[in-house]
């Protein structure tokens, strides 16, 4: 991932432009292939950047193509799932606003262990055999190889987001501090690294690509970190509401927020990011994640607050799908093999690119 460079922001120039090409020859309906691996640089390009509408026997209701399977519902924690983690391949594990985190066996669906914590899950990552958890003034941390337990104290308030990066345990909290742990291979131990202020309320949101962290707070900004000298670099100040989520995505910093934007961020000459698409919803945006699709495809996965999943194409930011659910999603993951994973008041969900062409809805 490169943030460094002028010369890709030429990729994204036509995001968010005319779904197709001009149709004047005939000769020219085949889809840009530039455009499906996503580094189309023609404006205008000859060719279609979108594939043509299909029959109306397979159209779905909103008219995108693609849809999903809900392969499985998992039950049992008392309150909303706010955050879900896949460290291997045989076992998942869910937090909750119930002070748990119960371990799920993926082949069987099986709840294999319940963890008491005592405080609200705001949030929860696995790196390596570390699983970490985000507890109101603490980070747990699990090795799953040792069963090892660690708290890693400091947090003042709830702690909302982390992140690793450099060999660095970054933590969000809710008095807008980030905290950095290193883990010291002779004591066993994680120990105090760093405490990085300048968010003047909480950290909700982390994310590092490009040597760099990227921090989305409540007061509305963004701050881009040096993981190198952890000083801060740029502070991001377009979106007028709380950064809800950060992805890095290739040569892309995105970002949602409560004020109904998605904002794609490039870097310019001189190595500071700006806006160069901003995409409107009609809803608040929770979270964002990135996955491909049966055909490689890049997707952009969007959490609203209206109880939705919205899918998107990317670059051109088309509509793939939705998914609706009962309640607000709070946590959402992506797994191998086109599965992904929602967790909302109901439990969680695991979900699949469906053959059949058709929206899930639950």
């Amino acid at each position: 991932m490169d943030f460094n460079g002028g010369g890709n922001r030429r990729v994204f120039n036509r995001l968010g432009g005319p779904s197709t090409a001009p149709t004047d020859s005939s000769k020219n309906q085949k889809v840009c292939y530039h455009w499906q691996a996503g580094r189309c640089n023609r404006n205008p390009c000859h060719f279609l950047h979108r594939e043509l509408p299909l029959p109306s026997s397979a159209a779905t209701a909103n008219g995108s193509g693609e849809g999903f399977a809900l392969l499985n519902h998992l039950d049992g924690h008392q309150e909303f799932v706010s955050g879900i983690s896949l460290p291997g391949l045989d076992k998942l594990y869910t937090g909750s606003k119930d002070g748990t985190v119960r371990a799920w066996d993926t082949s069987s669906g099986q709840c294999m262990g319940v963890i008491n914590l005592g405080g609200e899950v705001g949030c929860m990552i696995s790196e390596g055999p570390w699983l970490f958890v985000g507890i109101p003034n603490f980070v747990k941390a699990w090795n799953t190889q040792t069963n090892a337990e660690l708290s890693l104290s400091g947090p003042v308030g709830q702690v909302y987001a982390m992140v690793v990066g450099n060999d660095l345990l970054f933590a969000g909290s809710q008095d807008g501090t980030i905290l950095a742990w290193k883990f010291n291979a002779v004591t066993n131990n994680f120990e105090p690294a760093a405490s990085l202020k300048g968010h003047t309320l909480a950290v909700v949101s982390l994310v590092v690509g490009a040597n760099r962290l990227y921090s989305g707070s409540v007061d509305h900004s963004i701050k881009v970190w040096s993981l190198e000298t952890l000083q801060c670099l740029q502070t991001l100040t377009e979106h007028t509401n709380v950064v809800m989520s950060l992805l890095c995505w290739e040569q892309f910093l995105l970002s949602c927020s409560l004020d109904q934007t998605i904002k794609v961020w490039v870097a310019t000459e001189n190595g500071n990011l700006e806006v160069t698409y901003t995409h409107n919803e009609e809803h608040g945006l929770l979270i964002l994640r990135g996955m491909h699709d049966m055909e490689s495809k890049p997707i952009l996965l969007c959490v609203c607050n209206d109880n939705s999943v919205r899918l998107y194409d990317l670059p051109s930011f088309s509509e793939k799908g939705k998914i609706f659910a009962k309640q607000e999603i709070r946590a959402i993951e992506v797994g191998p093999s086109g599965l992904f994973f929602t967790g909302d008041g109901t439990g969680f969900k695991v979900w699949k690119w469906a053959e059949a062409k058709a929206i899930a809805t639950s």
